[in-house]
Parts: C-alpha cells; sequence; structure tokens
C-alpha cells in the first residue's frame, strides 16, 4: 500500500483531483481528525486536541488562527461582560495556543497516517515530513493562473450566496488566490525553511490547465500502479481474481 502527498496552488482543482483519486483507489482523506486523533493518544486535553486539530498553512499566523479558533464566540455573547473579564477570556485562550505543540502534533499525526497507509496528505508539509520515508508518491498541483482566478471567483460566489453582487468578486478572487499562495509558501519556508514551490520535493508536477482534472487523478493513479505494484491488486480487486 501507498500514501499520497499533494502540494497545490489554490484554484488547481487539486481538491478535485483528491476526491477523484480517493474515489477510484478507496483511499482517505487526512484531516483534522488525524491530527486530533493524535493529540489525545499524547494526551492532551480536550481545548487543546480542539485548539490544535485545525493547524495548517491556511491558518497557521498566530492571530488569523487564534480568530478562526475562537470566532463561534460572538460579541453578543460577550456584550454583558465586564471588560476585564472578556480581556482574561482572550489571554486565556491565546496562552492555551502553543504553536511548537501544534507542528510536533501535525507532523505525528502525518507519520501515523503513512504507517496506516492508503491516504492523501494535502498539504501541511507532508512532502517534507515524509520525503525519505517509502512508498510515499509526493506531487504538486498546478493550473494557469486565469484557471484559477476562475475557480476562485466561483468559490466566492457560493460562499457568500445572494450577498455576492455586493462585491467585487473577480478583484477578491485574485487577491483569494495571492493570499493562499502566499501563506502556502510562507508556512513551508518558515517551518521547514524550504521553497514550496521548488520541483526536487516532488515526484511529478501536474498542470490540470493542460490535462484536465480527470486525466491528473488518471496520472496519479497510474503512478502509484507503476512505482508500487502492489498497489494495483487492491486498487483494482476485480482484474487478477480467478
Amino acid at each position: 500500500m501507498a500514501v499520497l502527498t499533494v502540494s497545490r496552488l489554490f484554484g488547481s482543482g487539486g481538491d478535485d483531483v483528491v476526491d477523484q483519486v480517493c474515489h477510484t483507489l478507496g483511499y482517505r482523506h487526512f484531516n483534522k481528525r488525524n491530527i486530533a486523533r493524535a493529540a489525545f493518544e499524547a494526551g492532551f486535553s480536550e481545548a487543546e486536541i480542539a485548539a490544535y486539530s485545525d493547524f495548517s498553512e491556511v491558518n497557521y499566523k498566530y492571530k488569523t488562527f487564534l480568530h478562526r479558533l475562537f470566532k463561534h464566540t460572538t460579541a453578543a455573547s460577550r456584550e454583558n461582560q465586564p471588560r476585564e473579564t472578556i480581556a482574561a477570556t482572550l489571554r486565556a485562550e491565546e496562552k492555551l495556543f502553543n504553536e511548537s505543540s501544534a507542528l510536533a502534533l501535525v507532523q505525528q499525526a502525518i507519520r501515523d497516517a503513512w504507517k496506516a497507509s492508503n491516504i492523501v496528505i494535502v498539504g501541511r508539509g507532508g512532502q517534507i515530513i515524509l520525503k525519505d520515508y517509502p512508498g510515499v508518491l509526493h506531487v504538486r498541483i498546478e493550473a494557469p493562473r486565469e484557471d484559477r482566478i476562475r475557480r476562485a471567483e466561483a468559490y466566492l460566489r457560493a460562499e457568500r450566496g445572494e450577498y455576492a453582487t455586493y462585491f467585487n468578486i473577480h478583484q477578491d478572487a485574485i487577491n483569494l488566490v495571492a493570499e493562499r499562495d502566499a501563506a502556502s509558501a510562507d508556512y513551508i519556508r518558515l517551518y521547514y525553511g524550504a521553497d514550496w514551490a521548488n520541483p526536487a520535493l516532488y515526484h511529478a508536477v501536474l498542470n490540470t490547465g493542460k490535462i484536465g482534472i480527470a486525466k491528473t487523478a488518471q496520472v496519479i493513479v497510474e503512478m502509484l500502479d507503476c512505482l508500487f505494484p502492489d498497489l494495483a491488486l487492491a486498487a483494482h480487486p476485480s482484474e487478477g481474481a480467478d
């Protein structure tokens, strides 16, 4: 069995590719539940598990992470509290989050996923954490800028729903693409001292703008079959059956 790590440019269609690969091979998606499991096994508290399990390149920046983590605590729920109480609560929330512990848990969860096999790890530095591990295929997915902006526009329209007409969707999509790319690049540079776009980190760099989503997924499946022949029977159980 094998493990696939995927690095993708935002809007490249990488998530759709991963979905198709998982569907074809019966693989699982690595997600924050894997990190929560690692945190539980390490003996972290429930609050710490909740805090660390969503740590990723999308929200690793300290203030942004805390904002996303505690956004469920609305202003309305605090409006009747004294300022001193609110300040104390915020300090406690910030103290809860330890960047080093969160990163270590992500790394441990990814190593545990490698042991379990049959999983696709998207982002979070998987291509570096499992760089020299056997049975792992590292792939980067890219696409032309115009394709990525178009997908970002569709994402924003769906997210904003009926309010989409009040925004400059095209400009917001351009900004979102740039912000997500910068966050991923910064995450890899900050924590691993590596260049996120370095092709030497990957077995292959695939462009969905050249071959499409379905063909990209097919190429990845064929690469797994080629590099790890024992995968073929598991992926296509009807083949070779007597």
